[in-house]
Order: structure tokens, then C-alpha cells, then sequence
């Protein structure tokens, strides 16, 4: 077997690194990063309490990282994982509720400033409370069959947990403005759309802002991250027998394999933003025997929800035409699970997280360094079109470690892995406590998420 050609890769890593290299002399050549909330080269005392705090956790963050590595859990299954999740919460007295949004394995705790209100999250928007702005900092903790933590939810787990114990500290304080931040554990991301469930199940009700981090092998402020939709096309024909009587049957696997070669054909008529990946689940069990049905898993991928929804039509059209060339029937279930949105991107809170990480040594690049088509999915898409969100990517690893591989699961467990979720538990609290801190952020950064376009619920987009 031919072994596939990194030549695309390859090359895609040297102009990634000359780019990378000019972005951080511009960078270096700016502010230094702009290393506090106001701008100014010295961090801000908030943000040094927040760093010290965060460092002061970084035994806890280790073993947590290395329990959920140790006990990976697959999708809706993570009863050990957010089980130590409370446990590590509820240890730094935290109350800490289950069940959030209908999931079992979903969780939120709470905190809040002296001057913020009550614990309960309600209404349509922070500021138009008396108790200030809610921002809400998200942990992942789902595992892949197989390969366990090999796309390093544990990590983001472990960061999103010390960013909130490290951000309550700072709000106990009494030093910022009003409000809370929540954290909430979200179940389901791989293969699911367990942030959509929650979503549904008013787990983001009055949440203004939202943040979180994902590890890979660079530092990214924004990367570009596509909206997919799946679907289940059976078809159902006649069977016959294949040798005596073959024209006295409709053959679905017929139609399967045409829809399968439809698709390939659309391919070349794909915008470069879109994705379409498809597999025949079944097709008959004899070659003596007409097969009377054949079912195809179908993934319709995009960068741009339009799109998303554009390519979904076209799907359509190609597995009712195989269908109606082999003469069967075909039913068409969409979004078996809930349909995720590309992640909209705040450009206003990356460049606050990219300030944070130059203070961890670490310089977050911005959007377009790396190339768009180096692009997966993730339900966080469906929160960052609700409120102003971030999901910047932190390295724990080589750059040519992929996510979702055996080795990407080896840097998660590493000391390079820690290091990364204590810096990013730093950079999500000091983000997190500066839109409390600084209502001029959060209103740049609602101006930032209004101009992109507004809110856009999955359910009434794509049904």
C-alpha cells in the first residue's frame, strides 16, 4: 500500500511558519502583545493575581488532565469525568449542579461578584440586569472509541475548570465589576452536538459571552472551524433473485453506489469551503439476492452557513435522482444528530486572549495564518452564533501531531499538555474577568458579534 504524500502539508507548514515568523515581529514590535486588560506593557494586577492563582492550581489541573486521560468516556457516557469535575469544584466550595440542560453528564457552577445578583441565570442579557454581565467558560471532557483523548478533551477540560476556580477567586476578591461566571461542563462534542442539546435545553439562557480552548500543535487566537450536518439516506427496492429473475427486481445498493458517484462528481462543483463525505453502511448480504436495501451515512461540511445549507439541497437532489435512476424508493433523515454552525469567530476577545498568552511565552496567531481548509467541526460553532465567543487553540504538541491520532492522545498526557492548560486556564480567566471588569470590552465585543451577522439559532436555520 502506497503511503499518502505529505507534499501538501509539507508545504502548507513552511508557509505557515514564514508567516508566523512575520506575525510575531509585528507582534514584538507593537506592545509587547498589549499585556493587560488596559493596554499597557505590564499586566495588570488583575491579571497577576489570576496568573499566580492558576499557577497555585496547576497540581489539581495535572491530575485532573491525567485522571480523564487515564478514563477516557465516550459521547454522553462521561459519568467519571464529570464526576471529578464536581469533586475538584465542589473541593473549593463550589456548588456544583448535574443534569444541566437535559444532559446527565453536563454540569454548571457558579460565582459571582459580591454585587452580582443571585446564582440564577435568567433573562436575555447580562447588562440589562442589575447584578452585570454573565460569562460563561466551557469544559469538554468526551473521549473518541479507540483512540481515547486523542483530540485532548481532558486538557481543555483541566483548563476550563482552572480558569473558573482561578476567575471565582478574582470576583471573591470583590475588586471588579458586577456579574458572574458560570461554568458549564458540555457532553457530546465528538461524533454529537451536545452544546446544541444544552442550548435547547436553556443551559445558555442569559449567557452573554462565551469562551473556551482546544489543544493542538500551534497557538492560534482563530482558526477556522466548518459547520457539518448529517444524514442517513435508506434506500428500498425489490429484492429478486440476482441469476433467474433479476429484472423482477429494484436494486438499492444500485442506487447507493450511484449516489455515491454523484457525489463525487459534485465535488468538482464544491465551493473550496465546503466538505462532503459519504459511506455505505449497507447493501445486501448475498451476491445471489437483489439487495431490496442499502443505507449511505452522509457528512455535509461548510464554512459558511448559506453554504452549509445550499450544499444540503444539492445532497438531496443527487440521492433522489440515484434513486429515481434505480428505480427504488429513498427516505432522507436529517441531522440524526443536531446540526452544528461554522464558529464565528470575536475578533475582539482573540485579540484579548492573544494579549493574555504572550505573558505564558506563547504568541497566538491571529485568523489566516493557518489555512481555512485545514478545518473541522465542533458544536461550539452553535454557542458562537447565540453570544460573542472564542475557541483559540493551544499547542501541546508538534505541529505535525494531528488531532484525532494515537499520538496527538500521547501530548495530552504530557508535561507540555499541563503547561498548556494552566496557561490557558490563566488567559480564559483573565478574558473572562476583564468583560466584567471592562464593559467597554463586552460592548466591543457585542458591536464585533452584531456586525458578523447576529444571532443565528441552528434549530430555526437549519431546522
Amino acid at each position: 500500500m502506497d503511503t499518502p504524500s505529505t507534499a501538501y502539508l509539507d508545504h502548507t507548514r513552511k508557509l505557515l511558519d514564514a508567516r508566523a515568523a512575520r506575525a510575531r515581529e509585528r507582534a514584538g514590535a507593537a506592545d509587547a502583545g498589549g499585556a493587560s486588560g488596559g493596554g499597557s506593557e505590564a499586566p495588570s494586577p488583575s491579571w497577576q493575581r489570576i496568573a499566580a492563582d492558576a499557577e497555585e492550581l496547576r497540581g489539581e489541573l495535572r491530575d485532573l488532565a491525567l485522571d480523564l486521560h487515564d478514563h477516557p468516556e465516550e459521547a454522553f457516557e462521561e459519568h467519571h469525568a464529570a464526576a471529578a469535575l464536581a469533586q475538584l469544584l465542589r473541593a473549593h466550595g463550589h456548588r456544583v449542579e448535574t443534569g444541566v440542560g437535559g444532559l446527565p453528564t453536563a454540569l454548571r457552577a457558579v460565582a459571582q461578584t459580591p454585587g452580582g445578583g443571585t446564582s440564577e441565570i435568567e433573562g436575555d442579557g447580562g447588562d440589562a440586569r442589575d447584578g452585570g454581565p454573565t460569562v460563561a467558560i466551557l469544559a469538554e471532557y468526551d473521549a473518541l472509541p479507540g483512540l481515547g483523548h486523542g483530540c485532548g478533551h481532558n486538557i481543555i477540560a483541566a483548563a476550563g475548570v482552572g480558569a473558573f476556580l482561578a476567575a471565582a477567586r478574582e470576583l471573591e476578591r470583590g475588586v471588579t465589576g458586577p456579574g458572574r461566571i458560570v461554568l458549564l461542563g458540555t457532553p457530546a462534542e465528538e461524533g454529537h452536538t451536545g452544546k446544541e442539546h444544552m442550548i435547547r435545553g436553556g443551559a445558555f439562557d442569559g449567557i452573554d459571552a462565551a469562551v473556551m480552548v482546544h489543544p493542538f500543535g500551534y497557538d492560534l487566537a482563530e482558526h477556522a472551524w466548518v459547520g457539518r450536518r448529517t444524514m442517513t439516506a435508506t434506500f428500498r427496492g425489490i429484492s429478486a433473485h440476482a441469476s433467474s429473475q433479476p429484472f423482477m427486481g429494484r436494486n438499492a445498493l444500485d442506487a447507493a453506489t450511484l449516489a455515491y458517484q454523484g457525489f463525487g462528481l459534485l465535488r468538482q462543483q464544491m465551493p473550496p469551503s465546503d466538505r462532503l463525505h459519504a459511506v455505505i453502511d449497507s447493501g445486501g448480504r448475498r451476491p445471489s439476492v437483489i439487495p431490496d436495501e442499502a443505507r449511505l451515512s452522509v457528512y455535509v461540511r461548510s464554512l459558511i452557513p448559506a453554504a452549509l445549507r445550499d450544499l444540503s439541497a444539492r445532497v438531496d437532489d443527487v440521492l433522489l435522482g440515484a434513486a429515481r435512476m434505480a428505480g427504488v424508493d429513498v427516505e432522507l433523515d436529517w441531522d440524526i444528530h443536531p446540526p452544528s454552525l461554522p464558529v464565528r469567530n470575536n475578533h475582539v476577545l482573540a485579540r484579548r486572549w492573544a494579549r493574555t498568552q504572550v505573558l505564558r511565552g506563547r504568541t497566538a496567531l491571529p485568523g489566516g495564518i493557518l489555512p481555512d481548509s485545514l478545518a473541522a467541526s465542533t458544536d461550539f460553532g452553535n454557542v458562537s452564533h447565540l453570544v460573542p465567543g472564542i475557541h483559540p487553540m493551544i499547542k501541546i504538541g508538534p505541529d505535525d501531531a494531528a488531532l484525532h491520532t494515537a499520538r496527538f492522545a500521547e501530548c495530552a498526557r504530557s508535561k507540555a499538555g499541563v503547561d498548556a492548560a494552566v496557561d490557558a486556564a490563566a488567559g480564559l480567566a483573565q478574558v473572562a474577568v476583564d468583560m466584567l471588569d471592562e464593559p467597554e470590552l463586552l460592548a466591543a465585543a457585542r458591536a464585533a458579534f452584531e456586525a458578523a451577522g447576529g444571532r443565528l439559532a441552528v434549530a430555526d436555520y437549519l431546522g
